[in-house]
């Protein structure tokens, strides 16, 4: 039986790196025909109210808000350890000069937001932009401090920046779990065989990525855009592992102490 299933993902190399057996057809989908949305994670983010996509990536902090509407998915999460967001400005900042200054944040719903809310509650100067512009924006001055994610972790040095704060470690440091970031969702209307079966692709597709790398890499190059090859292998290597495989039991533990710690 065939069933068309829409589905978003990032043009992010880990996303796509995750989705590209998938959606090229070198795994048997036994019937499951993938129509793609590639948007930024804010956008999917925005989209996830309508559930106009049957599987979706989100933030976790989105998913919190859409919790009735969607079911997370075992495969495919940006969950790990030393993957967070870091707080950067052009120099060294107190916090109280921190939560006093202008903030640029890579959209409402991330799980980036949520964090810095959480370790710098008093902070209410924020802008929200697309996440690719916020190390230009601190460093013309039209913002004190931004917090970065994606491959940004790996160029801000390179950039004259400086960190004032990992988030991700922070996170670690509090609460002795790994990061989440986002997951896989998928809505609720599915039928819960079809949701098991597009978890079981999902991982699936991962390793099919591990061991076919000479396959999966081009097409991941043909959405990292100007990205340079080693940053975009450092951020393949580090957003997917175990936990994208199987969040398990940890992973879960670590979702739900995030929902818990959300400020109200």
């Amino acid at each position: 039986m065939s069933m068309n299933i829409t589905l978003g993902f990032s043009p992010c190399p880990n996303d796509t790196y995750m989705f590209a057996a998938l959606v090229n057809g070198w795994i048997n989908t036994h019937g499951l025909n993938f129509k793609v949305r590639m948007a930024d994670i804010e956008t999917l983010n925005e989209l996830g109210e309508s559930r106009l996509l049957d599987i979706t990536k989100l933030s976790f902090n989105r998913y919190y808000a859409l919790a009735d509407k969607y079911q997370l998915l075992s495969s495919g999460a940006a969950l790990g350890s030393g993957c967070g967001p870091i707080l950067i400005a052009s120099k060294k900042h107190a916090k109280a000069a921190i939560e006093n200054g202008t903030i640029a944040l890579p959209g409402m719903w991330t799980t980036a937001h949520l964090l810095f809310t959480l370790f710098y509650p008093n902070a209410s100067n924020k802008r929200f932009m697309a996440f690719h512009r916020i190390e230009d924006a601190v460093l013309s001055g039209q913002v004190d401090a931004g917090v970065i994610i994606h491959e940004n972790r790996f160029t801000f040095e390179d950039k004259g920046l400086v960190k004032i704060e990992d988030l991700g470690e922070a996170w670690e440091t509090k609460t002795k779990l790994p990061i989440p970031l986002g997951g896989i969702f998928a809505s609720s209307r599915l039928p819960a065989n079809v949701i098991a079966q597009v978890d079981d692709l999902i991982k699936e597709s991962i390793l099919f990525a591990r061991a076919n790398p000479e396959l999966v890499m081009p097409y991941v190059r043909t959405y990292a855009q100007e990205m340079d090859e080693q940053v975009m292998k450092e951020h393949i290597n580090l957003y997917v592992n175990d936990f994208s495989l199987d969040l398990g039991e940890k992973g879960r533990a670590s979702v739900d102490q995030l929902k818990n710690m959300q400020v109200k």
